[in-house]
């Protein structure tokens, strides 16, 4: 095995020249000797870039060197002395300064914003492209007889090839393209993408305001509709929503909504309790935190939901936020935060209140600010469950009616249960479980068509209002994506990661996944923008091509604490694997452990007479064969024990540390201030004895030791060694 030199990209580890001539001032490096692996970090990298690069080498140490090479970190070479002498013998003295850094390849969200569909169609022997629409786009504006071209302001081209198209011009899509992007002045390199009708990916579907399968694949309808009525089934089953978190996901439940609920309103900028009595009596004019705590797994979790009423102030909704900052604070922040905008409550809200939130226009009430109440109100109540009924106070006017719902007219003395000739027995169930919260008077059944005239009168008069049927909303066939942010001169970079897993998620990292109905940001353990997530979630919204609604919810997730609506949204996800490797910051104070190791090298290097090679940057091909030794010694140290204070020792070193073996009762499933004086917590399966651990591991503590760092500890966790 040769030494290599790697650096680090968006698109992972690449090896490039062995020579000062592949270094810049913006990118991270890694020079693998075998034994020893150094990380160079550019001066212009950020500390994220310098995490997910220490997070590659520790991935690539533990893969490749059983996780015992030592790792040394270069982030200031003057404090660096003896890591940086290893290197330029290696790689030579370096002769002039460090080039800059590459310039960044993405593009600022508005400029990807800026989408125009075209449609691309021969008249005679001329070729016409013909702009069609701006945003936001419409799925009908594809036919399937035709060919499309879509323009993501220049970051890329798309072209849309209907399945009635000839075969003519399926075979021109890239020479269209090509002349298209000639026409436009882009460059000969802008990133193409040919899309068949049916089989669209999920980033052109999130171009266009609402994605239906069974309008683009007719044939797929019943197939469609069949996958809808089965999750509408599997609604009333919210048991399996603990043990199912793709099915949390979907169908954005973290449970049924029976856990624990505290309820504050913000009043003169100041959260103010609110007596259980008035939960789910909201004011259009206020902003509420509600905080709801459940079990899941036998573990404590926390939802802390941040209400904003469409008339509230911005006073208002800083104080909203800055108290929502406070209460994570107490909660040492465990706490997932959801910014739910009036009028687009997710389901799992609205079932904390059981079918019973009111939203009142006056600030009367509970609230106490002494405004009385008008003497006619008219309530609007919408949904056929406990997870999707809201009742909303809307204008007492006639054209405020609409034949598919449930409303409540309030007057003087009565109040009035109107059921238009749409709405279905469901719904007049769970109006009559609002009205319990909204009148005590007596209440009187009205149907459509058969108003009392007072009725009429107290709304001002008779006036038209919506009677068509009301068509079933469509249910959005788009795929989650995920993006890893940042900020660059003010403006937010989102970089797609295709194919995403829980790897992706790193302690440094902002992240923003996308399940169009929702947006979630995950914050890393160490990420320093988490104030800034909640403004990046609303600049993407406002940026996005298809028009979104602002009003989409935006949860913000910190590490460790994902919920099973952010979980499930992955092929898989491990529950355990945020354990503590070291941090960039540790391996800078620590790195690389002892001077044994740099000693060791640095002796191997003089001794091959290293220390001075030409000044063109580049090392000799004796330099290289010298270190050959030293990468495949590591292989012999696989079968050694764990490091001890940096330096690996042998498990015999270890054992005879040992004054005996502990008994298993003492080691297995204790906190770490319960186990005997002298016992290391990190290492007490060291303790055991040979056959206590043949028989508890399965394996000799020989075999243990030589596997993976990462694989030592989940079986640790899995048998209570952790």
């Amino acid at each position: 095995m040769n030494i290599q030199l790697y650096v680090y990209s968006v698109m992972g580890m690449l090896e490039v020249e062995l020579s000062w001539n592949s270094f810049n001032k913006g990118d991270i490096f890694l020079l693998d000797l075998g034994k020893m692996m150094i990380q160079w970090n550019g001066p212009k990298t950020s500390i994220s870039e310098k995490a997910r690069g220490l997070a590659l080498t520790y991935s690539l140490r533990d893969r490749e060197r059983g996780g015992r090479a030592q790792i040394g970190v270069v982030d200031d070479e003057v404090k660096a002395p003896d890591l940086m002498q290893i290197m330029e013998s290696v790689l030579g003295r370096r002769v002039g300064s460090l080039r800059a850094a590459m310039p960044n390849k993405d593009i600022n969200q508005l400029q990807k914003a800026n989408i125009r569909l075209y449609h691309v169609y021969e008249k005679g022997k001329d070729l016409v492209v013909l702009e069609l629409a701006t945003p936001p786009l419409t799925q009908d504006l594809l036919q399937e007889e035709d060919f499309y071209i879509l323009d993501q302001g220049g970051f890329k081209i798309y072209v849309w090839q209907g399945r009635m198209s000839s075969l003519q011009e399926r075979k021109a899509a890239f020479s269209r393209a090509a002349g298209f992007i000639q026409a436009k002045g882009y460059p000969t390199y802008t990133n193409v993408e040919v899309v068949n009708d049916g089989a669209e990916s999920a980033a052109f579907k999130q171009l266009f305001r609402i994605w239906s399968e069974k309008r683009s694949r007719n044939r797929s309808r019943n197939r469609q509709l069949g996958r809808i009525d089965k999750l509408t089934h599997v609604k009333l089953d919210v048991g399996k929503l603990h043990s199912q978190p793709e099915l949390a996901a979907q169908l954005r439940m973290v449970d049924d909504g029976s856990g624990k609920v505290e309820v504050w309103c913000m009043q003169d900028l100041r959260r103010q309790p609110v007596d259980p009595k008035h939960h789910g009596q909201l004011c259009a004019g206020n902003c509420y935190l509600v905080l709801y705590t459940y079990q899941r797994l036998g573990r404590v979790q926390y939802i802390l939901y941040l209400w904003q009423g469409h008339q509230a102030t911005a006073d208002e909704i800083e104080a909203l936020n800055s108290n929502a900052e406070e209460l994570d604070a107490m909660y040492r922040g465990a706490l997932v935060q959801e910014h739910v905008t009036m009028g687009s409550e997710p389901p799992h809200f609205l079932a904390i209140f059981q079918g019973q939130l009111v939203v009142f226009q006056e600030t009367a009430g509970h609230h106490g600010r002494g405004q009385s109440a008008p003497t006619t109100r008219l309530f609007h109540v919408q949904g056929a469950d406990s997870y999707s009924t809201r009742t909303v106070e809307v204008p007492a006017r006639a054209a405020s009616l609409n034949s598919n719902d449930v409303f409540l007219l309030v007057i003087a003395g009565v109040c009035y249960l109107w059921f238009g000739k749409g709405c279905n027995g469901d719904q007049r169930e769970m109006a009559r479980v609002a009205v319990t919260v909204i009148s005590k008077k007596n209440e009187e059944t009205v149907l459509e068509g058969q108003e009392p005239p007072h009725f009429w009168e107290a709304l001002g008069g008779r006036a038209p209002y919506p009677s068509n049927k009301r068509l079933p909303e469509e249910v959005p066939s788009i795929q989650p994506r995920l993006f890893e942010c940042s900020s660059q001169m003010g403006c937010l970079v989102l970089a797609e990661v295709v194919f995403f897993s829980q790897e992706d998620l790193g302690q440094y990292d902002v992240m923003l996944l996308d399940t169009w109905q929702e947006i979630f940001l995950w914050l890393g353990g160490a990420a320093g923008a988490w104030k800034e997530a909640v403004a990046w979630g609303q600049e993407y919204l406002k940026a996005h091509p298809a028009g979104r609604s602002l009003a989409t919810p935006i949860v913000l997730v910190k590490q460790g604490h994902e919920p099973p609506t952010f979980t499930g949204w992955f092929f898989t996800w491990d529950p355990y694997k945020w354990t503590p490797d070291p941090s960039h910051k540790e391996v800078l104070e620590g790195s690389p452990g002892t001077a044994s190791p740099i000693s060791e090298i640095t002796a191997e290097v003089n001794s091959f007479r290293l220390s001075r090679w030409p000044g063109d940057g580049r090392a000799g091909a004796m330099a290289l064969q010298a270190l050959k030794g030293s990468q495949d010694s590591s292989r012999n140290e696989l079968m050694r024990g764990p490091k001890l204070g940096g330096v690996s020792t042998s498990v015999s070193s270890t054992r005879a540390s040992i004054n005996g073996a502990l008994p298993r009762e003492q080691l297995m499933h204790q906190a770490a201030e319960d186990l005997p004086e002298g016992v290391d917590p990190a290492r007490r399966e060291f303790y055991l004895s040979d056959s206590d651990f043949q028989d508890i591991f399965g394996k000799s503590k020989e075999e243990f030791y030589s596997m993976a760092t990462w694989r030592q500890r989940q079986e640790k966790k899995q048998l209570g060694f952790f």
